[in-house]
């Protein structure tokens, strides 16, 4: 069978963040580099797992923005290693502040990139895997066994539904 072209993809990224200054500079770097915000969402608190408290600080949220350029999905190593230099220069005092999950959805799934291997993680290139994080059925999205905890609390379930909907009509026009 003929291979083809996969269908274009919304991006975004899931910033975690200790630091609302570096989280600032990170948003515009991002907008430099990647393309135009299209939402932000309001922040949430990031309290499932103390594992980025040593470096970060203990008082840790999380904001997701979606970019309004559709791109292909094949576009993920790039950007995951773009969006790790843009964590590098925000450094403050040799740790992070901002991490910078940079993922995708479709009409059917939520992938976010990841640079540590899992089970169920697609090796893609660049040492950067696809995550396969959330599915999207009957109206809603759904965990995966395997999804981080606060994607899987359906936290930000809200703000992917209006993703997806600004995606699915950017596909029409």
């Amino acid at each position: 069978m003929k291979t083809t072209e996969p269908q274009p993809v919304k991006y975004f990224i899931g910033a975690l963040y200790s630091d609302v200054y570096l989280l600032r500079q990170g948003i515009s770097l991002c907008e430099q580099r990647i393309g135009e915000i299209d939402l932000i969402s309001e922040a949430f608190p990031f309290e499932v797992t103390s594992y980025y408290d040593d470096e970060m600080g203990k008082t840790i949220s999380r904001i997701i923005y979606s970019f309004d350029a559709l791109l292909s999905p094949g576009e993920l190593p790039r950007l995951k290693v773009l969006c790790n230099q843009i964590e590098a220069e925000l450094m403050a005092g040799g740790s992070r502040k901002v991490n910078l999950d940079i993922g995708y959805l479709d009409l059917h799934k939520l992938v976010l990139a990841s640079a540590k291997y899992n089970g169920q993680k697609i090796y893609l290139e660049q040492g950067v895997y696809a995550d396969p994080t959330l599915y999207f059925e009957k109206g809603q999205f759904h965990a995966f066994e395997n999804t981080f905890p606060d994607f899987k609390s359906n936290t930000y379930h809200e703000v992917f539904l209006i993703m997806r909907k600004t995606y699915k009509a950017q596909l029409k026009t």
